[in-house]
């Protein structure tokens, strides 16, 4: 067990780190003397915790945040702006509606303007207060950025004849600027406007929100910046339009940021941008990885397999999945959050699966970029962890890591197939935590079971650690009318996402 945990570390990254059989210098301690509880694969319909854990709502679907704005529908991304300690404004996406728990399958004007303001972001001041996080009711910083929030392109860009888009929709996973400022990300756009044939027809959607609001599908897919004191945002073409999953920021050697995103579909690409500044981004290059090369190509119009197959730089961007294949990138099987281990540098990307491919468990791969620079175009790839029963993880999605080096990360199998065929056995979806040190080095250890249908997601620490900020995601999805909910989470009525803060004596031993 040493061998293999030793083996395990260095795989990290953490080698030099080794001291004597059970400890670790630096930041990376946390959990190396005590052994952490796991739970067992439960179909519950609570949020059931590991022992020493307990967690509080703060707030849900529907909840007012002011005067005129409630809380959004399906909160996903979770990040923050930090006004002290224990005083932050807290950035919340908001990814799609399910219109049976909204306003019923009406396809009224009416309806899809009501969820046009339940998709997007919530910003909403919280406070500790006699240790516990509220929400502060119409504070000045609470405001929706929504589905019909007038939102410009970056850079005076024009896309389509206009220089803004109607709305963020899509909101999946995030990141935060060097400058701190919100990075949200849409993701499955086409759901509600659709997407763009060759033949120029546009394709129904899920929501079909074209029908009263024909807004052009290539406003949707790309990077929205956020200001969190302010509310004001911009979409950056300069980042690619696609599935965009995460957009995890760092800086290169050169002091330039670099931002890392993946396509969420099968088959699809992982991408990296590197601006030209170290404080914005709107101008910079966006490149696609061939992960067997260990190459980042650049999706630019100069390159010779692009040049006279596009328009201009704009529609590269626009298409950059077609420009990838073009290229040669590498098929990844659903690359969803990327997170950045800052003790080692090392990327670290969740592959949720590839169900065509009966590669129903997904992987976390690793990356590591030549000379440790993530402004390098030149790279490694490995894969760190691979799902299945045999290590008791399925479906990969949100990752973060801890003050101490240890990954965590939730899961997400669909409600549809959840305790059936490959999934048999691993219950509702979760939390997992993989230590980065300690007896359990390298284990995949369960800490939470969601509610029936759910899926956890956007796990963020606070600024000290002790808690854990998540998303309780679509509870009762796969329900089919409103007498009888597959889930009656949280108040045994009716299924409502929510937003907790996990806490407790064990939360704060692994990041103690």
């Amino acid at each position: 067990m040493e061998h293999n945990r030793r083996k395990f570390l260095q795989f990290l990254g953490y080698g030099s780190l080794l001291i004597g059989k059970a400890t670790l210098l630096g930041p990376l301690s946390g959990c190396t003397k005590f052994k952490i509880p796991s739970l067992s694969p439960t179909s519950e319909d609570k949020l059931i915790l590991a022992p020493g854990l307990n967690y509080s709502i703060i707030a849900k679907f529907v909840d007012s945040i002011n005067e005129k704005e409630v809380f959004g529908f399906n909160n996903d991304y979770i990040d923050f702006l930090a006004l002290s300690p224990n005083d932050l404004i807290l950035w919340i996406n908001h990814e799609y509606v399910h219109p049976l728990w909204v306003n019923g399958y009406e396809r009224t004007k009416a309806n899809m303007e009501k969820e046009r303001k339940l998709v997007g972001g919530t910003l909403m001041r919280v406070k500790k207060i006699n240790q516990k996080w509220e929400m502060q009711k119409n504070d000045i910083y609470n405001r929706g950025v929504r589905g019909d929030t007038p939102i410009p392109f970056a850079d005076n860009v024009e896309v389509l004849g206009s220089k803004i888009a109607t709305g963020t929709l899509a909101n999946c996973a995030g990141g935060k600027t060097p400058w701190d400022t919100i990075l949200t990300c849409e993701e499955n756009y086409y759901g509600f406007y659709g997407e763009r044939s060759a033949d120029g027809s546009v394709t129904e959607s899920l929501l079909n929100w074209q029908t009263h609001f024909p807004n052009p599908p290539e406003h949707y897919g790309w990077v929205v910046e956020v200001e969190p004191k302010t509310g004001k945002a911009k979409k950056h073409t300069s980042l690619g339009r696609f599935a965009h999953e995460s957009a995890t920021c760092s800086m290169s050697k050169n002091n330039k940021c670099v931002v890392y995103s993946g396509d969420d579909k099968n088959d699809e690409h992982l991408y990296k941008f590197i601006s030209d500044s170290s404080n914005s981004l709107e101008r910079g290059t966006l490149y696609v990885a061939n992960l067997d090369k260990g190459e980042w190509m650049p999706l630019t119009i100069e390159n010779p397999k692009l040049k006279g197959k596009f328009k201009n730089q704009l529609d590269i961007l626009i298409h950059a999945r077609k420009a990838s294949k073009l290229l040669g990138a590498t098929k990844l099987d659903r690359p969803e959050d990327i997170e950045i281990n800052k003790a080692t540098g090392d990327i670290f990307i969740a592959c949720t699966n590839n169900k065509p491919k009966k590669n129903y468990h997904g992987q976390i791969l690793k990356i590591q970029e030549s000379e440790a620079d993530h402004g390098s175009l030149k790279f490694t790839a490995s894969t760190f962890k691979t799902g299945g029963h045999d290590s008791g993880f399925t479906c990969p999605d949100n990752m973060v890591f801890d003050n101490n080096g240890n990954l965590w990360f939730t899961n997400d199998i669909a409600g549809n197939a959840a305790n059936k065929g490959p999934y048999k056995g691993f219950g509702n979806n979760g939390l997992f935590i993989v230590p980065a040190g300690g007896p359990q080095a390298g284990e995949v250890i369960q800490l939470a079971s969601a509610p029936i249908d759910a899926e956890l997601t956007g796990p963020c620490f606070s600024p000290d650690y002790k808690t854990l900020f998540l998303s309780v995601q679509h509870p009762g999805e796969t329900s089919k009318d409103l007498k009888n909910p597959t889930s009656t989470w949280p108040d045994g009525k009716r299924p409502t996402p929510a937003i907790v803060a996990i806490e407790g004596d064990l939360l704060e031993k692994i990041t103690g």
